[in-house]
């Protein structure tokens, strides 16, 4: 197990920190501020091929592998965890759910599109009463003619309200539960779907999050994504996957939180000398640092068991569960290290300490990740556990 970066992979992961460092950073400020995705960003961005950077080439994507997608979301969420996440969703859960599980016309009708940004994409799974329980679901889908019937409400849609087209779950036999969701693609302006109001934030401002609204909302059957009743394994699939972008993300907006701590550490004066100096404010560095290698490890080997062609879930909830509370703890402790400033929004710390708390909730909440994980190991006993 060889973690060493190939010539390619060094490329790209200084292009990722080249226009990270020039166009997103500037921005970053500003997306907070004004609660507004950044759509010129998101344009420059896509020019890169960002939108499109581990969807194949012959989709018109970048085709790059798991490594350097995960580099893209850390370098991105060194300097804005909402672009960053709006990217990291578009392609892990929309995106790639269609190549997962498209047919071949399904793919060259969307992916080049999606990978220009000229279709962003959604995910819309969870409901008002189905978050963690996607078999409690009661979106229903009513097979009618060469079509569906779609009726329910999406609740916590990400990219919402900017979305082109959404990756839709409905219960297609209820009694079934998990075992009986299918999967539609449903473009945004279809008759019957209605958008609700943007939902306000305590962080991820920059973060298009919407309800959406299903009312006798008609999808052909050439839209069904995957088989009738297919839909567990697509969502199982895009789990894993969001939870690795997820964890890369919590690895760049913690190396953000130590390098604002450091820096105001080494600035800021007290008692006559630099805090920098007082252990507490060493110890709280020393442990941060600990923590990113740590989570470094952890993203690498589940992007190496990705890359691979093993089963890479498990890591990536290791993965993801340890780097949502690596992301909180540390830039709580660099709040701490500025003191009353880390309490301005002034100090860009405080963004992140905002932000990243939504990471311990987005992809499948600490509690789900533990399960997994405890899963995984009771299974090798002959064990099933239930949530």
């Amino acid at each position: 197990m060889d973690f060493s970066l190939t010539d390619e992979q060094n490329m790209f992961r200084d292009l990722f920190r080249d226009f990270a460092e020039k166009e997103v950073a500037k921005l970053a400020e500003h997306i907070d501020r004004s609660e507004e995705p950044p759509l010129d960003l998101f344009r420059k961005a896509a020019a890169q091929g960002f939108f499109g950077a581990p969807i194949p080439e012959a989709y018109g994507g970048v085709g790059i592998d798991w490594q350097s997608y995960c580099m893209l979301a850390e370098e991105l969420s060194k300097h804005c965890l909402s672009t960053a996440i709006t990217i990291g969703l578009h392609t892990s859960l929309a995106a790639l759910s269609i190549l997962d599980a498209g047919s071949e016309e399904q793919k060259q009708n969307y992916l080049p599109s999606m990978a220009a940004a000229e279709m962003i994409g959604a995910f819309a799974l969870t409901e008002p009463d189905a978050g963690s329980d996607p078999g409690s679901m009661s979106t229903l889908a009513e097979k009618i003619g060469d079509g569906y019937r779609l009726n329910g409400t999406k609740s916590w849609v990400s990219n919402g309200g900017i979305a082109g087209v959404f990756v839709v779950f409905a219960a297609t036999d209820p009694k079934a539960r998990h075992k009986g969701l299918t999967a539609f693609i449903v473009e945004k302006d279809t008759p019957g779907l209605t958008l609700g109001y943007r939902e306000p934030t305590m962080g991820l401002r920059g973060l298009d999050i919407r309800t959406m609204y299903f009312e006798d909302c008609i999808v052909p059957e050439a839209n069904r994504l995957g088989a009738e009743n297919g839909g567990w394994p697509i969502i199982l699939r895009a789990f894993d996957r969001v939870r690795l972008t997820l964890a890369a993300v919590s690895l760049g907006a913690a190396e953000a939180s130590l390098a604002l701590g450091v820096t105001f550490a080494a600035e800021r004066k007290q008692f006559g000398t630099q805090i920098a100096h007082k252990q507490a404010i060493q110890n709280y560095v020393a442990d941060a640092a600990v923590d990113i290698e740590a989570l470094r490890g952890l993203v690498r080997h589940a992007a190496w068991l990705a890359d691979t062609g093993q089963d890479f879930g498990r890591a990536a909830s290791m993965a993801k569960y340890f780097g949502a509370r690596a992301a909180q703890n540390i830039a709580n402790k660099m709040l701490q290290t500025h003191g009353g400033y880390g309490f301005s929004d002034e100090y860009a710390i405080s963004r992140y300490y905002r932000d990243v708390r939504a990471l311990r909730v987005l992809g499948g909440t600490d509690e789900i990740q533990r399960y997994v994980v405890a899963r995984a190991a009771f299974e090798e006993k002959g064990i099933r556990i239930q949530p």
